[in-house]
């Protein structure tokens, strides 16, 4: 909630300016001369305690000599300030500008007393400041003053975090992955070699530090590399949790497994509106994937509540976008969740295609076979020469169809595997992704390397198993019913809106193919078979179950009956009763208070029924009492607008209205609905979402060489990095003991620091992370100190 300037023709509020707003003290004597100065007659009755909580005045008011600014983020008032700069004429010539303002007219008896006080204040502080010189104070402007040691310290540790940061920003593993060459320059740390590259560009605190290091001597021990890695992923994360504290509502996202050191790894993202009212999903952490789904919950619970600070009770959904076994384990953590937090709804992520998600959530041994398939292709076809081995097959099966064969071909240069019809297109194609795969298997002319080929003959054995086939098309068939329903809930906000309303019919369509499932089976089934005899595949129950079924004695089973019972029916229940817990009534309530978008207003013809679907978020709501009044007054602002005026069309340009903010339920309605997980990420586009950059990290960096502070870094490399900030907290966590500093290995002093290698310069290197002061500084106009905004984290120091 911004700020505004209690001062008399002053019109500053917090969200428009750089300024900081400071709070009008407790102290009733100091607070009395602040009002007095001010001129304003209202806030005479007023009582301390009521001014300091709910007025401010800007920094332009007070000398500037009395501002302190203890660091980027902090900016404080000395213990004597009072303010004094005041605009008292220039309503005169405009009456407007004084509103409720009104400047207290002196007369010459309170002329006279202002002038007594203000005498015996000035010979206070006289008297104040002699004291303080006579102590000799260790401190200087509020700032504690440090040795030449200390300062030089300090100084070293911000050239260090420097070299972090870039190598952060720039996605550059700390080491090279070579082992190092021990007769020659070369050395395996590229952290090593940019400290060489500052030392020999003028940096004379690294080089006073290790000017008697040996030239193949570590500089650092990974103890101490740990350490700094630390603190600098911990100062990004607490930027990035500052915003959602601020913002409060948020989401969870949770991505697909990585590996890291050897292990599974869950990567963790929060979605949420920040006080600019933008979008933000943002990466946050990687959490170990082990255990049980009750130990998982903890691990999430403890990671937000008890380390960073968040409440689970303002989460407002969880999504899963991952795939294979992990799936199924997630799905029982969001159920665990929302037994505990009704309102951390499960939905489908907006990035995922629904019919994928579904699929993936199926826990069928045959369906998982599928959608293992499915990768093993998407990888394989990243290859160019791959991808024309593909276009050639497709041209010789579709001889004399150039329209489905055009359409084919350009399907197959895009991300084919991750659409929407992604079954159509393999029943389609399959034929020829088997004869791409054969051929490049023969192998003609040793032009494919020998891994190539290996993947291709697993991919097509894959393919030449009729259960494979029959799975394939039982699933094109059944989530043909739910294609066009996932389809609009990735669209525009209407689109999102009418899917919600069409769930049921959606739903009515799949038990009607359960009611009459063998008509539907048979003709399934059927396509399969035509299917298989062009690949030249047999028609055959699976070996597994006949082997179980000679053991058990029960006679032969025809292949069309199991495949009815083993495969049609666990398939089209599981989708339902995946459709109906991912869709609940909670859930599309929630979807269906986007009639709030006024472009979906004027699609409904302005009646809209939010009142009936406002009961999931009531307690999240300012003024819920009032509610019903606000939605009469938003519907006839937008029924009633102008012709020139159009009607916001997302939840995104609908916040960015000036006015959104004179409807406080609505602002809050639509903040809490834009961070919800099922929703298209609508956002500034000043970066990329927080997911592709992490996949874009994973794909460029070798798992031996992955990090997971490198990768916090990189993924936030947009998060402001203050240096100064990471130097603090070092120092807090790790101050310097004896020996602390000394080179690994043995030493031979060489006075002068010679470059490891030959280093070439990359451009001019700029300062990292000096932030711009926020434009939305809270703090007090008293004398209390201010606390740390960065936790301190339980890491102890190894030596």
């Amino acid at each position: 909630m911004p700020n505004f300037c209690a001062a008399p023709n002053c019109t500053r509020k917090s969200t428009q300016s750089e300024l900081a707003f400071f709070r009008f003290p407790r102290d009733p004597e100091r607070c009395r001369m602040w009002v007095e100065n001010c001129r304003r007659a209202d806030l005479e009755a007023k009582t301390a305690e009521q001014l300091n909580k709910h007025y401010r005045l800007c920094a332009k008011h007070f000398d500037p000599a009395m501002v302190c600014k203890t660091s980027l983020y902090r900016t404080v008032l000395k213990d004597t300030a009072i303010p004094t700069m005041f605009d008292l004429t220039s309503h005169l010539t405009n009456p407007h500008n004084r509103f409720r303002k009104q400047i207290k007219e002196l007369t010459e008896e309170d002329i006279r007393k202002i002038k007594e006080r203000r005498l015996a204040v000035s010979i206070t502080q006289l008297i104040s400041k002699k004291d303080s010189t006579a102590e000799d104070s260790p401190t200087n402007d509020g700032e504690p003053q440090l040795s030449p040691e200390e300062k030089e310290f300090r100084d070293y540790l911000h050239s260090l975090f420097k070299v972090i940061v870039l190598l952060g920003k720039q996605g550059i593993p700390l080491t090279t992955g070579r082992a190092p060459d021990a007769s020659g320059p070369y050395c395996n740390s590229n952290f090593q070699m940019l400290l060489n590259y500052h030392m020999n560009a003028g940096d004379a605190g690294l080089r006073k530090r290790f000017e008697g290091t040996a030239v193949n001597a570590q500089y650092l021990s990974d103890v101490q590399q740990s350490q700094l890695l630390e603190v600098c992923e911990n100062t990004v994360r607490e930027e990035i949790l500052m915003e959602v504290r601020d913002s409060r509502f948020f989401s969870m996202v949770t991505g697909d497994l990585v590996e890291f050191d050897g292990e599974k790894h869950l990567p963790l993202f929060l979605r949420f509106v920040n006080q600019r009212n933008l979008l933000r999903e943002e990466f946050l952490d990687l959490l170990p994937f082990e255990g049980s789904e009750l130990l998982l919950v903890e691990k999430l619970e403890g990671q937000l509540s008890d380390r960073w600070g968040l409440s689970m009770e303002d989460c407002r959904g969880h999504a899963h976008k991952a795939t294979g076994t992990s799936t199924t384990k997630m799905k029982a953590v969001a159920v665990m969740l929302m037994e505990k937090y009704p309102l951390a709804l499960h939905m489908p992520c907006s990035t995922t295609a629904l019919n994928i998600h579904l699929a993936n959530s199926l826990p069928f041994p045959n369906v998982q076979n599928v959608m293992e398939a499915l990768r093993k292709i998407e990888a394989f076809f990243r290859r160019p020469s791959a991808q024309g081995e593909l276009e050639k097959a497709l041209a010789s099966c579709f001889q004399g169809n150039e329209e489905k064969e055009s359409a084919l071909k350009q399907a197959s240069r895009t991300c084919w595997t991750e659409q929407h019809n992604v079954f159509d297109l393999m029943v389609d194609m399959l034929e020829s992704l088997v004869l791409c795969m054969d051929n490049v298997r023969h192998n003609d002319g040793g032009r494919f390397p020998g891994d190539v080929v290996a993947d291709a003959y697993s991919i097509s054995e894959i393919l030449a198993d009729f259960e494979l086939i029959v799975t394939i098309v039982i699933l094109k068939n059944t989530l043909t019913y739910t294609r066009a329903f996932g389809r609009n809930l990735q669209g525009e906000t209407h689109e999102v809106f009418f899917a919600a309303k069409s769930l049921t019919a959606v739903l009515h369509s799949l038990n009607e193919v359960i009611d009459n499932i063998d008509v539907y089976h048979e003709f399934w089934f059927e396509e399969a078979a035509g299917l298989a005899a062009e690949l030249d595949v047999a028609v055959a129950v699976p070996r597994l179950f006949l082997r179980k079924q000679r053991s058990a004695d029960m006679g032969d089973v025809q292949a069309e009956a199991y495949f009815k019972e083993y495969v049609t029916i666990p398939v089209i229940r599981g989708v339902i009763q995946e459709v109906e817990e991912m869709f609940s009534e909670t859930n599309l309530k929630a979807l269906m208070c986007l009639s709030l978008v006024p472009a979906v207003m004027g699609q409904m013809r302005f009646n809209t029924s939010e009142e009936n679907n406002a009961d999931v978020y009531r307690d999240d709501l300012p003024s819920p009492d009032t509610l019903p009044a606000e939605l009469h007054c938003w519907r006839i602002k937008w029924k009633h607008r102008g012709k020139e005026v159009r009607l916001p069309t997302s939840i995104h340009e609908t916040l960015q209205l000036p006015d959104v903010k004179f409807f406080p339920n609505v602002n809050s309605f639509l903040k809490v609905l834009a961070a919800l997980p099922a929703l298209r990420f609508d956002h500034d586009g000043e970066t990329e979402p927080a997911s592709r950059r992490l996949r874009a990290y994973l794909e460029a960096t070798p798992p031996a060489q992955r990090n997971r502070s490198m990768a916090v870094l990189h993924v936030n490399a947009h998060v402001k990095h203050d240096l100064d900030v990471m130097v603090d907290q070092y120092c807090r966590l790790y101050p310097e003991e004896e020996g602390e500093g000394e080179p690994v290995g043995e030493v031979e002093p060489v006075g002068v620091v010679e470059p490891v290698g030959v280093v070439e310069p990359v451009g001019e290197v700029e300062p990292v992370g000096v932030a711009e002061p926020a434009g939305e500084a809270e703090p007090a106009g008293e004398e209390e100190p201010m606390e740390e905004d960065t936790p301190t984290p339980t890491t102890t120091k190894t030596t």
